[in-house]
């Protein structure tokens, strides 16, 4: 009941930031984009190996597949130059394992990853268009997991899941084009706990667009990043 009480109060928020530049217009301190790079997550080799063990199999070899394509959806609300605040929705792909076994058998599982963040960003001006920037924030994330065993690995939970608050923090640039069109780099990383052995953090390396809503062309004092 709590952890459905947070998703409702995570995904309000998030829905009230990317939301209000359709109801405001003309505030011209709001912004949308999207996202989308490389994730990665590390697999606990060890951590799977250890708990085939307790079952009484002994590993042979384990294959893992930690990257896929991660992207994320965001709006936010530029407070001043700097100092934002941030939410979204993101997908980090799918990570998965597979693992050979004595007696003889196969164990693979795969891992699903996505949900919605809640971030805090403070700017670093460089330049009239360039700029530097930090978030750190929460992400209400669910992990949904699927196993399938063969041979003499019997999978008695086949689809389980997960989700939780963590933390995420991250670091980017963002290259402003026009006072309203730019670009982001960034690298984030996401506390999101798994049932694949998954150890807890998974990294999105990605690039993206941003468009500021409400600028006017002349206002240059609505550019976030101005001359210092």
């Amino acid at each position: 009941m709590k952890s459905a009480r947070t998703s409702w109060m995570l995904g309000l928020a998030t829905f009230a930031v990317i939301a209000s530049p359709f109801a405001m217009a003309d505030d011209s301190g709001w912004y949308g984009g999207f996202n989308i790079g490389q994730s990665r997550a590390k697999i606990d080799k060890a951590r799977i190996s250890s708990g085939l063990s307790e079952g009484g199999f002994t590993t042979t070899s384990i294959t893992d597949d930690g990257r896929d394509t991660g992207y994320k959806l965001f709006g936010g609300y530029q407070l001043s130059k700097n100092f934002s605040l941030e939410g979204g929705y993101f997908d980090l792909g799918k990570f998965g394992f597979t693992v050979s076994t004595l007696p003889p058998g196969t164990l693979t599982g795969n891992s699903h990853l996505r949900g919605l963040n809640l971030d805090a960003l403070g700017v670093l001006p460089v330049s009239r268009r360039f700029s530097a920037f930090g978030r750190v924030g929460l992400n209400y994330a669910e992990a949904r997991d699927t196993f399938s065993g063969n041979g003499s690995v019997n999978v008695l939970n086949p689809n389980p899941s997960k989700r939780g608050m963590n933390p995420k923090v991250g670091l980017g640039l963002h290259y402003a084009f026009t006072e309203a069109f730019g670009i982001r780099f960034e690298a984030e990383r996401y506390r999101i706990n798994g049932a694949t052995g998954n150890q807890g953090d998974t990294d999105l390396v990605s690039a993206g667009l941003v468009y500021r809503f409400g600028v006017k062309p002349a206002d240059h004092s609505l550019i976030p990043f101005p001359d210092q």
